[in-house]
């Protein structure tokens, strides 16, 4: 077989062979510029500004702009989220009509935007000394699922929780995922940051807090719990529960009874539960 890496004009075995002069060989040898066939350099996506939450979906975005403490940079709208936003809402930004590719290429591939998407500055955290007494507490002991989290804010809105206690690492970040699984709860429950959990619940415990963990294998049901305010409910991560330390701060340790054949629940799911039986238990229900 002959090598492919023979020069035109060499024999095999042989010398190579000297290319016949012409007249245009000394002339310099002209190379194909290519350059024009190079990829383009894509644009980089334009980037909101550092202390920006961006929210999508109707319900996350109506919420943000219906919060009087809210302001805005910047809110992207087709012409049918715009009209869905404008049917009870003064708008307090003017929107930018764009068409839904506009928006696709701001966001993941699978968010579900429903036409809007708006950044919007990020709101202040609660702090620990400011929580209310007269309202539940929820306390997060790293529970790190987006979506998890939203869904707990949510519950937490419907039952008038006071606020949502969570670490600053272990946790995840305000982001659009979570607002939309919030479902606007971010503008009606306010967070509260903390560096160490265990020494927020005590300093809590200090101010008369009743601490409540929900555990599915303690002893205690929440009927059974001598409840009373101010109180609160913490709760474990997804799969692990809570954690030692936190249990051992606890002033009760408390189980959902289920009759069925699953003995726990997803976290968010197991929230809402809590959430409707500590509120009875409270009213003395």
């Amino acid at each position: 077989m002959k090598s492919p890496y023979r020069r035109a004009g060499q024999k095999d075995g042989g010398q190579r062979a000297l290319p016949a002069t012409g007249p245009d060989d000394t002339a310099p040898k002209r190379f194909k510029d290519k350059s024009r066939f190079a990829p383009k350099p894509k644009k980089e996506k334009p980037k909101p500004p550092e202390d920006c939450d961006v929210l999508y979906g109707i319900h996350s975005v109506h919420e943000a702009l219906a919060n009087p403490a809210r302001k805005h940079h910047r809110l992207l709208a087709t012409e049918n989220g715009l009209l869905r936003l404008s049917e009870d809402l003064t708008l307090p930004i003017q929107a930018e009509v764009v068409k839904p590719d506009a928006i696709n290429a701001l966001l993941p591939p699978d968010a579900v935007h429903q036409g809007v998407y708006l950044e919007t500055f990020r709101l202040p955290l609660l702090r620990l000394e400011a929580v209310p007494q007269d309202k539940i507490i929820v306390a997060l002991d790293q529970v790190t699922d987006p979506h998890n989290v939203g869904a707990i804010l949510r519950s937490a809105a419907a039952f008038g929780v006071g606020a949502l206690l969570t670490t600053f690492r272990n946790s995840p970040e305000v982001s659009g995922v979570l607002a939309k699984a919030a479902s606007g709860a971010l503008e009606h429950v306010p967070i509260v940051g903390v560096t160490n959990l265990g020494r927020a619940l005590t300093s809590l415990q200090e101010e008369g807090f009743l601490l409540v963990g929900l555990d599915s294998e303690a002893t205690e049901e929440f009927h059974d719990l001598p409840l009373r305010m101010p109180l609160v409910l913490v709760l474990g991560a997804e799969g692990k529960g809570l954690r030692q330390s936190t249990r051992t701060l606890c002033n009760h340790l408390a189980r959902l009874e289920l009759p069925g054949a699953i003995r726990s629940l997803n976290v968010s799911n197991a929230a809402a539960i809590s959430l409707y039986a500590v509120s009875r238990g409270l009213k003395g229900g």
